[in-house]
């Protein structure tokens, strides 16, 4: 086997992937928070 270096691996499809899943749960938190803050001003 290989010996493992750590650092040595490229992990930018990762990176990306994690923040591309950031940006979604984020933008979903605020979808919701927005949601919940209608849902109370029209039913008062």
């Amino acid at each position: 086997m290989a010996d493992h270096k750590p650092g040595e691996m490229d992990i930018t499809e990762q990176e990306k992937t994690f923040h591309g899943f950031m940006k979604a749960v984020t933008w979903s938190a605020v979808g919701i928070l927005v949601f919940l803050v209608l849902l109370a001003m029209i039913n008062g």
